[in-house]
């Protein structure tokens, strides 16, 4: 799944001494590595650290160099559509790299088949404080199968010069100054223009209604999961959703986000609960056909109909150890050198949220980054269940809520039917 920066907050104007990320102390164990004559280490990344960030994956290199003289650590980057073909087709041999960046719901098909090592997370920097969603995303069975590598939430974004136009001069705090504002734009911009721009199939945004109201895609019943879309709890969570859509949305009703920054950036909408870096892009001047839109745009952390921040789905990258590896405490150093508590001030510099509630303080602390580290305060992750990716692959909550979207089925009937094809392939490794 594919992860974009949120450098539109502001944060790539802090200053970090680079050198500074490959100072932490790696606490992998290192003593199997050394009797077992390991001299290279193969670390496998997406073209986000080539392009954004190489000096971090150098200091990283460094450390461990530094720790293991005569080791040579070898990178191979690749695109996200075609890296999982790539890494099925080399797990398959002895010639599996040492590190593997997945995206965090990636990891899950791999961690149920064995793919991946055991790790213990007492070896990493401030896993104790490691984000709910992003612990969740390394955790099958209750062990431990890989190490956040960075952050990136969902926030509310919205054009305060159409607020303002309509007397509204603050972001909304809670759910009925949120729905009030977005009111009075709807009636002042007619029922052609979309107050919040909402495709009905974005599930990450669909499924924090569902979340908020103690709801869940698919809880674990004794030793299997089933499908609880269906439940009183995501039935509600669904309803709002709906309601949602059926005041605010007025654009097609059938077409995924993928252009929501284009649409957002035409003028057409007021407002859109997306990825922060979304607004940055619909503001970039290829895409802004209202003019001086960057000046235009406000952050807010995404309030919930029950009276709390609406949980978010945090995307993200994790690092994994192959179990096909043959320097895996190695592995970990590096790992650790790379997403330590230094290296996290390298990535946070770089626009990222960091992995851990720790460096996530300072952030909510700063005006420039508040509103992206105070929405990930508040998460949910997919079900950790063997047989989720072919949920994602049958597009199943797509599906159920383009239905709901339309008006096709009611909510209930909806969330039957997408509970029924969940149960059909949810624990099938």
């Amino acid at each position: 799944m594919k992860r974009k920066l949120i450098a539109a907050v502001g944060v790539a104007g802090m200053v970090i001494g680079l050198a500074a990320c490959g100072g932490s102390d790696s606490k992998g164990g290192d003593t199997a590595d050394k009797a077992s004559g390991a001299k290279e280490l193969t670390v496998w990344l997406t073209v986000d650290a080539q392009n954004n960030w190489p000096e971090l994956v150098k200091a990283a290199d460094d450390a461990i160099v530094a720790k293991h003289p005569g080791l040579t650590v070898k990178h191979e980057y690749y695109g996200w559509p075609d890296k999982n073909a790539k890494l099925d087709a080399v797990l398959a041999t002895d010639k599996a790299p040492d590190v593997v960046e997945m995206g965090n719901s990636e990891m899950i098909g791999y961690m149920s088949t064995g793919a991946f090592s055991e790790v213990d997370p007492s070896k990493f920097d401030n896993s104790a404080a490691w984000l709910d969603a992003l612990k969740q995303s390394v955790t099958y069975d209750g062990k431990t199968y890989g190490v956040p590598y960075y952050a990136g939430g969902r926030v509310g974004t919205w054009r305060k010069d159409l607020a303002a136009e309509v007397g509204v001069t603050a972001a909304p705090k809670s759910w009925a100054e949120l729905t009030s504002a977005l009111d009075k734009i709807q009636a002042a911009k007619g029922d052609k223009f979309s107050a919040l721009y909402q495709p009905s199939p974005d599930w990450y945004g669909a499924m924090s209604f569902v979340y908020d109201n103690g709801g869940a895609i698919a809880k674990k019943d004794g030793g299997s999961w089933k499908g609880s879309l269906s439940s009183p709890e995501s039935v509600k969570g669904l309803q709002q959703y709906k309601e949602l859509l059926d005041k605010y949305m007025h654009a097609d009703k059938t077409k995924d986000e993928a252009d929501r920054p284009v649409v957002f950036g035409q003028g057409n909408s007021a407002a859109i609960f997306a990825a922060a870096w979304e607004g940055s892009t619909a503001a970039d001047p290829k895409s802004d056909k209202v003019g001086g839109l960057k000046d235009k745009l406000e952050n807010f952390v995404m309030p919930g109909p029950n009276g709390k921040n609406l949980p978010v789905f945090l995307g993200g990258s994790d690092l994994a150890v192959p179990s096909k590896s043959k320097a895996k405490d190695i592995a970990a150093e590096w790992i650790n050198a790379f997403t330590g508590a230094q290296g996290q001030k390298g990535l946070i510099a770089k626009g990222n949220l960091p992995n851990n509630k720790t460096d996530l303080g300072p952030l909510k602390a700063d005006p420039k980054t508040q509103v992206p580290a105070t929405a990930a305060e508040s998460s949910w992750f997919v079900p950790t269940a063997p047989g989720w990716g072919q949920v994602e692959k049958g597009k199943v909550l797509q599906t159920m809520l383009q239905d709901i979207g339309t008006g096709k089925k009611s909510v209930e009937d909806a969330a039957k039917a997408a509970d029924a094809e969940i149960d059909k392939v949810i624990n099938t490794k």
